[in-house]
């Protein structure tokens, strides 16, 4: 797999892609990543990449001829030629689809992965139309520019290249995780998981020592019964996604079992005991 960051600022990414999983990732040979310079395409002596707004306003607006000519150096495919290519091109904004876990793995399934980081107020809107498949966002809130956003993607993207992480079950059993995976663990062995997250946030885990200043793993852990670990891992499964993102709850598969455990466990956060 190879990754294509546009950039002008192309130094920013010599910190995250040195470091752990893409490191190791790039070593081995599972994914390319390259930075360009954007002033490198431009065409005047102060190499300028952007211009003020049309129709006023504050701040300045990156130019498309740079990115056109920046693109055109790639050789990627056009735009009706790149699904079968496995080729996408995507443009970092704040007015972009949300990034997730279901999108990662989608890009996983590319070949070759083109980003275009903005910067200042914007990129010029024909950028997005005539070269981009994807205008994407990591969040609600606004960086100032692009590039920590592509390396947040990079990121989330190669952990799922078979190869990247030391156990595959890592990222699938996970928050977050598109399907629910059955434990496919033997009967009389050690669950892996509860199930695949199904949508779920993870749930909370715990190593050694087994008591931390004062405060004990909790005992569902302790007796090595894995049914009991199985239920209580899909318990604190729900409990961390009710707390934390209930809105998870509307858009995932619940079973009746989940949905008791779901009632009382609101129960007990409307009524707390003494």
């Amino acid at each position: 797999m190879r990754f294509d960051i546009i950039t002008i600022f192309p130094g920013l990414f010599a910190g995250p892609l040195d470091y752990g999983i893409l490191k190791r990732a790039r070593t081995a040979g599972l994914v390319d990543v390259h930075t360009h310079d954007l002033r490198n395409f431009t065409h005047d002596r102060h190499r300028t990449v952007d211009d003020r707004p049309f129709g006023g306003g504050e701040g300045m607006v990156l130019k498309p001829e740079p990115i056109y000519d920046a693109i055109a150096s790639l050789n990627i495919a056009s735009k009706s030629e790149r699904l079968p290519q496995k080729e996408t091109v995507i443009l970092l904004s704040a007015q972009g689809r949300p990034f997730t876990q279901p999108l990662a793995q989608e890009l996983a399934e590319t070949e070759r992965v083109v980003i275009i980081c903005g910067r200042y107020e914007g990129v010029d809107e024909r950028v997005n139309e005539l070269l981009c498949d994807r205008e994407i966002s990591i969040g609600d809130y606004v960086l100032s520019g692009g590039e920590l956003a592509a390396a947040v993607i990079v990121d989330a993207v190669v952990r799922l290249l078979p190869g990247a992480l030391g156990n595959p079950d890592s990222s699938r059993f996970e928050s977050f995780g598109a399907d629910d995976v059955p434990d496919e663990s033997a009967e009389d062995g050690p669950p892996r998981s509860t199930y695949g997250s199904g949508g779920l946030l993870d749930y909370p885990h715990f190593t050694r020592p087994a008591e931390f200043r004062g405060t004990s793993i909790p005992e569902a852990l302790l007796g090595g019964n894995h049914e009991v670990i199985r239920q209580w891992r899909r318990r604190m499964a729900l409990k961390k996604t009710l707390e934390n993102r209930p809105d998870l709850l509307d858009r995932i598969a619940l079973s009746d079992e989940d949905r008791e455990i779901l009632d009382e466990l609101r129960f007990l956060r409307e009524n707390p005991g003494p």
